[in-house]
């Protein structure tokens, strides 16, 4: 079934030449953008499953530091390290996701799993073991951001499903930070919090794959302007099985554990 949700013939998956391609840009870039991953008729499915599940959808707003640690009390507010920024959002979690739907197929397609190990370098990947984390639709409206921020996990993958009349703009900057080393980096992080550095812009368009490694690259998505809402698709995995996302991460994201 996976050709009636992927391109194949536009993202050969299965090529060695290929998934080598796109991890040489992953490693260069931090990022790799598969343009038109999904066919026309399982973006639009897709694109129905989100409308039509979008009232079951959890809306939380939060304030936190770039680094999503607690702060820290040796220094003070206004520090990079404890500078609060606004993120807002919708989301309906696995649960939701039905049962025949395009993004669980492709979530479970061996295929696609051995396509991401090689290209992230991860020998296996697994579901979330909780009910909620493997697969999120995100929905923002007018107004609604992610802020400034540092991953905790060293990828993320996403799909645009659809697209704002304005705004919803994902901003990065690479290499600002090197967190195994324990460098943060405070006066790079004040530049990027204060406006006084241009970051790098990705283009996206409804139907892109777009894996990100976002650990040491602060980014953010500015806020959806108009009245189309903002959709994007979260294939979450874990590199070890049995892993759950936390019982605090999962009511601050979901509303429920």
């Amino acid at each position: 079934m996976l050709e009636q949700i992927i391109q194949l013939a536009k993202h050969p998956l299965h090529q060695a030449q290929y998934r080598q391609q796109c991890r040489r840009q992953l490693d260069r870039d931090g990022v790799l953008v598969l343009e038109n991953f999904l066919t026309p008729q399982a973006l639009a499915a897709v694109l129905e499953e989100g409308k039509a599940h979008q009232h079951q959808a959890f809306y939380a707003q939060s304030q936190h530091n770039v680094y999503l640690l607690k702060p820290d009390a040796s220094c003070d507010d206004h520090h990079p390290r404890n500078r609060t920024v606004v993120s807002s959002k919708g989301c309906i979690t696995d649960e939701e996701i039905p049962a025949d739907s395009a993004l669980r197929t492709l979530y479970n397609a061996t295929l696609f799993k051995d396509f991401l190990c090689e290209v992230l370098n991860e020998q296996q990947l697994y579901p979330y073991a909780d009910r909620l984390s493997s697969i999120n639709i995100h929905y923002a409206h007018t107004g609604q951001e992610l802020g400034w921020h540092f991953d905790n996990s060293s990828f993320a993958i996403t799909l645009l499903i659809q697209k704002p009349q304005g705004g919803g703009v994902f901003e990065y900057v690479k290499g600002l930070r090197n967190a195994d080393a324990g460098e943060m980096n405070f006066a790079g992080v004040a530049e990027m919090l204060e406006g006084k550095r241009e970051p790098e812009r990705l283009s996206m368009m409804p139907g892109d794959l777009v894996l990100f490694r976002g650990r040491n690259a602060l980014h953010r998505v500015t806020p959806t302007e108009g009245d189309v809402t903002r959709m994007l698709v979260v294939l979450a995995y874990n590199a070890e099985p049995g892993v759950s996302l936390s019982e605090t991460a999962r009511m601050t994201f979901y509303g429920r554990v």
